[in-house]
């Protein structure tokens, strides 16, 4: 009797837990370890076919993560690209297909010049001081939605900058940030 009692009780221990860890888990899978900042895409004009985006990825956890892909649908195709030296010494755009590490309470920084988005084929002419929306994929954080603003004359990062995103299980919120150099 004592022995089915033990049983029972431990069965009912062993499905409280699981079902707890089940039911917390959105929660954790939620937390935002992936920020934005500095978020902007540049095109050269108006009717430019092309543009690239450009902005710091933080990672607050202590896990390292990876931007796998990105998409948009102001454009036919979005791609991750860096800039490799060649054998010439010219500078040359190139597409990463493994994607860009961004390391546990690290910052990757997408700019120009280095590790960049770029958007080919753009479906609608980009209107300075407009914004797109972007999704980046993550292979742990996630898909994150982002709308950015569009500087067809910035040249270097900004310290004030805003954009609005959307991590898996939360609401769309507007980050405003300033910076003092």
């Amino acid at each position: 009797m004592i022995l089915e009692y033990c049983k029972r009780a431990r069965y009912f221990y062993n499905r409280l837990i699981f079902f707890g860890i089940v039911l917390l888990a959105p929660w954790v899978a939620s937390a935002e370890t992936i920020l934005v900042e500095d978020a902007y895409v540049r095109a050269s004009s108006k009717l430019a076919k092309s543009a690239a985006a450009f902005m710091e990825i933080r990672n607050t956890s202590s896990r390292g993560d990876r931007l796998l892909d990105v998409k948009s649908d102001v454009a036919k195709k979005v791609e991750l690209h860096t800039h490799i030296e060649g054998d010439d010494d010219v500078m040359k755009m190139r597409r990463v297909e493994d994607g860009f590490v961004v390391s546990a309470n690290g910052v990757l920084k997408l700019e120009r010049g280095g590790d960049h988005i770029m958007l080919m084929g753009l479906s609608q002419p980009f209107v300075d001081g407009e914004a797109i929306s972007l999704t980046l994929i993550f292979e742990t954080a996630g898909s994150i939605d982002l709308e950015i603003p569009i500087h067809l004359k910035k040249r270097s990062t900004s310290r004030s900058h805003s954009h609005i995103h959307t991590h898996k299980n939360s609401k769309p919120h507007k980050h405003e940030h300033t910076h003092l150099n």
